[in-house]
């Protein structure tokens, strides 16, 4: 069997702290080692769900994704809330696409790769 890729998913530690000007601590989440075929599924399906949706909202399928990527890819490691509080803004739709788009086509991010190769 191929070598299983893994993706990580970074937050912010201390959001208060930063808030009043402390130093940033990251807190570094990864996959599970073996992500089962149906969660690729579900994300394929969630993504096309979105997309054809027109009832919902942004912050509704923002809240679908967050909710997706919490407890099935990360099998909840960590929650919604703490994606909505610790994930930085101003590219968080991003990496919570990257996240969807990882466990459908398993394509790592380039921060993730990156990381990887540091640490070996």
């Amino acid at each position: 069997m191929a070598e299983l890729v893994r993706n990580m998913m970074e937050l912010v530690k201390n959001p208060e702290e930063v808030a009043n000007g402390g130093e940033v601590e990251i807190e570094r989440f990864w996959t599970p080692s073996f992500i089962p075929f149906r969660v690729s599924r579900d994300a394929i399906q969630l993504y096309f769900d979105l997309e054809e949706e027109t009832e919902l909202n942004e912050i509704d399928k923002f809240d679908k994704i967050a909710e997706f990527v919490a407890n099935e890819i990360y099998g909840g490691k960590f929650t919604k809330e703490d994606i909505y509080e610790r994930l930085h803004g101003p590219n968080g739709k991003a990496v919570l696409e990257q996240q969807l788009i990882f466990v459908a086509q398993g394509q790592q991010s380039a921060d993730t790769k990156n990381f990887q190769a540091k640490k070996n």
